[in-house]
């Protein structure tokens, strides 16, 4: 673009103060400078429209791409669809030519064993019995009934 050093700016500055006047040139530069910033917010967003439009079209591209690739997949699960359809209608049919009207017996009972509702623990009862360990929850009047101090008589 421009090549500009410091010898044609100072070249353009002394023009500047000659032509324009050392009263007037600050008000002057401080619109040029303003003007120049403007300028170049202006090139910026031009800038950035064109990569946003740029971006939009690549998305529209991706976004096509992908939609076909669905409708394939679609087209394709249709027609295996349609092709279990016919297949199943087909074993349907030929099972009901038969006329065998087979169905599986029903399953045998099992007990559900002793105590069936009660949780099992991993410790067995007769080391729970021997250590001490309570396996039943008392109630308030059983504790203090059984925690009462004997008479003394």
């Amino acid at each position: 673009m421009l090549d500009l050093g410091i010898s044609k700016i100072a070249l353009i500055g002394a023009v500047a103060l000659i032509v324009i006047g050392p009263e007037k040139l600050p008000r002057v530069a401080r619109t040029v400078g303003t003007l120049l910033g403007k300028a170049q917010r202006y090139v910026a967003d031009v800038k950035a429209e064109v990569n946003r439009s740029m971006d939009l079209e690549e998305l529209k591209k991706m976004k096509d791409t992908v939609e076909s690739a669905a409708r394939d997949v679609e087209q394709s699960v249709q027609t295996s669809a349609s092709d279990f359809e016919k297949d199943w209608a087909e074993v349907t049919s030929s099972a009901s030519a038969e006329s065998s009207p087979w169905t599986p017996p029903p399953p045998e009972y099992k007990h559900p064993g002793k105590h069936w509702r009660l949780k099992r623990g991993a410790v067995p009862q007769w080391y729970k019995a021997r250590s001490g360990v309570r396996t039943k929850a008392l109630s308030g009047a059983a504790r203090v009934a059984r925690y009462r101090p004997k008479p003394l008589n």
